[in-house]
Formats: C-alpha cells, structure tokens, sequence
C-alpha cells in the first residue's frame, strides 16, 4: 500500500516531524513527552491519511460458463446443440422439438443419424457446414453447420432450407408457366403470319380476315398477360409499403358496376349491388382496390352460369368492412381451393384460356389484399357457385371538434 501512495507517505512523514517540532517549542524540557505525543499524533495522522474514502464496488458474481452457454443456445430460434466431447451437453427446445430428448447425452452421431453428416460430425474433423435431407421429414433439407469454441467444446448449427428450396422452385415454375402462357399464342401467331404470307391463302380476303381476327385476339391475350405480369411484379415489389389513402369503398364500387353494366348490353341487370348505408371507408390505394374489384366481379361472369345474377356486397361489421362477391356458377371443388391463389393455377386450364384468362387474376388480388392488411376468403360449392370475400379493416371518422365564435 505504502508503495502504490508515496505522496501519502511524504505527507505523513512531514506531519509528524511538524507535530515535534510544536511540542518541542511548548516543552522545551519535556523530549520524552514531545517524543510520545508526537508519535501518537503522527500514527492518527497516517491512519487517517491511509483510510480510503472512496466506495467499496460490489462483489462480481461469477456465472459458471455452462449456464452462460446454455442460455444462450437457448435463445436461438433454430435448433442448436453444443457438444462436449461429442457428446450432447445440452440442446435448445427446436433441436429437442426436431431430433427428440433422447438426444441429451447422446454422441453426436446418433443424436443426427445421417450419412452425409457422420463424416462432419467426426470428434477429429474440421469446421464446416453440409446440406442434409429428410432431417425431421422427407422433404426437409437443413444446413448443418460445426463450429469449434474450445478445446472437445463444439456447437452444432442446424438451419431449415426448406423455405429457400420452395422460393427457387417457385421462381423455376413462375419461368416455365410464364414462357408456357407466351408460346401459345406467340406460336399461333406465327402460324397465321407464314399462312398469310403463302399467296394461295393470303389472296383469299375471306381466309385472310378469319386469320387477322384469330390474330388479333391472340396477340391481345398476350398483352394481357404482359400486363398482368407487370402489375403482379409491382404490387410485390410494393408489399411493404402500406397505403395510407382514404377510400370509400361504396363509392368505387357504384362506379366498377357501371362500367360493367355498360360491357353486359342486353344484361345489364345480371349484376347486383348492395351497400349499406353507413358502410365505413377503408385505407388503401384506389387504383389497386379497383383491380380487386375488378379481378372479382369479371371471374364471376366468366365463370357463373348465363343469365345467372353475379351480387356483389359491402358491408360493415363491427371495425371491418366486408366486400362479397358472389356468383351462381358451377362451383370448385374442395381440393382445388387452397390453390386458386396461385401464379397460373387453374381449376379447368381449357376453358380459362378460352375465356381469356391469364391464370394470375386472383394471384394479383391476392397480393393487393396482403398489402392492404386485408384477408381474403374463398367458399365454393359445387353446383352452387362460388364467394370470394375481402375483408378490409375500417378507417375510423376523423373526430370533429365545434368550437364557438366569440
């Protein structure tokens, strides 16, 4: 102590001989007595000088690394094992959830059963990673990945890829659909072109108007489905970005059903709207809300019985709003449902395309509903017709303030 505070111990030193020298000056006499009270003095001098007045920290106390370990293993979503040994010290609930509890204990290699890991999981083999299937099911690929954090000490990393596997085998079928969709007419086109070009065909006016109105439609099928592809991209590059435009629901729809009405020409009454009175407005963007609308009411006549009335409702309920659009038509079934939704799914593929679909009309209100925070619900019945129902959260009335003029 004296070592680490030697001005301290100056000070303490120059106090005592000060302290002599006092008592030497009132006792002159009396070196005995000076020599005594100035020891006394000087030795309450240092003590005092030597106390530490700052404050005492507290005790550190020392978690034992096993608990910090576990801990945190057990803070990671996907499943994790650490290893000592290669055996399993411990594991988090998602590796207990995947491999079983009869793993805690375990070597390594029986708690994971797999070929293609025994070479990785090895006590002598080096850190890595290793693409595993049918861990936890048939279809399952995860990554397992080993990594050293002490001497015998590993933990062992397993990550699910079976997401990633969906996204890249949705992005290969979105290619192979969308190039499929643009062959067909694309070869029709082409077809027509070579046999108008022949002068026996092409000099024959009625032929060559027969094969200009085949063309035309084809080539507008495939600008629909540029267009549709287009929009599609658009709305998901948008999905985060939330709309923020106040919409009146029952408003936009009088406008849809008059423009439908006016395409129905002899039918105009087939189409049926009922709106409350007191229907809430929703938040959103009027634009991609009339695509739904659109979407919805269009599949209804193309696909419910002729002559068969297509009802379309907006309603409140309680802080929702609910738009129903209902048709008379032949029905789908069950197994095709949870399905509809998807890029160029359809439940009768010839009779779509003669109709002129495009096969992403519901994959597109899909994707408009997800970004407006809405939900979408099919119900089908065969022989019955189908209802399609978005349900939108409503957007609370501006709270309005009276205030008096003096």
């Amino acid at each position: 102590m004296l070592g680490q505070n030697p001005v301290r111990v100056i000070v303490a030193f120059f106090y005592v001989v000060t302290l002599a020298l006092i008592v030497f000056q009132l006792s002159p006499d009396g070196w005995a007595a000076a020599a005594v009270m100035a020891a006394g003095l000087g030795a309450f001098a240092i003590s005092r000088l030597f106390v530490d007045t700052e404050p005492v920290p507290p005790a550190i106390e020392v978690v034992p690394t096993g608990v910090i370990e576990t801990a945190v293993i057990n803070a990671i979503a996907e499943p994790v094992l650490l290893l000592i040994d290669n055996r399993v010290q411990a594991a988090n609930a998602a590796a207990v959830s995947l491999l079983g509890s009869h793993i805690i204990g375990e070597d390594v290699r029986l708690a994971i059963r797999h070929p293609a890991a025994s070479a990785r999981l090895a006590i002598d083999a080096p850190d890595g990673s290793v693409e595993l299937m049918g861990i936890g099911g048939r279809e399952q690929q995860v990554e397992l990945n080993v990594a050293t954090i002490a001497p015998g000490k590993r933990v062992i990393h397993l990550i699910d890829r079976a997401a990633r596997r969906a996204v890249e085998q949705a992005r290969v079928d979105f290619v192979a659909n969308a190039s499929h969709e643009l062959r067909t007419p694309l070869a029709a086109l082409l077809g027509f072109i070579e046999t108008l070009l022949d002068d026996k065909a092409g000099g024959d006016p009625a032929v060559r108007a027969r094969f200009l109105d085949v063309m035309l439609k084809e080539a507008r099928r495939m600008q629909r489905l540029i267009d549709d592809l287009i929009s599609l991209s658009r709305i998901e590059a948008e999905k985060y970005l939330i709309p923020d435009e106040i919409v009146s629901l029952s408003q936009l729809l009088r406008e849809i059903m008059g423009e439908w009405r006016d395409r129905q020409g002899d039918d105009p009454n087939r189409l049926v709207l009922e709106i409350d009175a007191a229907v809430a407005n929703v938040t959103g963007e009027r634009s991609q809300l009339s695509q739904v609308v659109h979407n919805l009411v269009g599949n209804a006549i193309k696909y419910g019985r002729a002559g068969s009335p297509v009802k379309v409702t907006v309603r409140s309920d309680g802080g929702l709003v609910r738009l129903i659009v209902a048709d008379e038509g032949d029905g789908i079934a069950a197994e095709h449902l949870p399905r509809l939704t998807e890029r160029f799914y359809r439940v009768d593929a010839g009779r779509s395309r003669v109709m002129g679909g495009s096969g992403l009309g519901l994959a597109i209100v899909k994707h408009i509903v997800e970004r407006h925070r809405a939900r979408l619900e099919i119900a089908s019945e065969l022989g019955r017709g189908t209802t399609v129902s978005v349900i939108f959260p409503a957007t609370p009335e501006p709270a309005v303030t009276i205030s008096s003029l003096n």
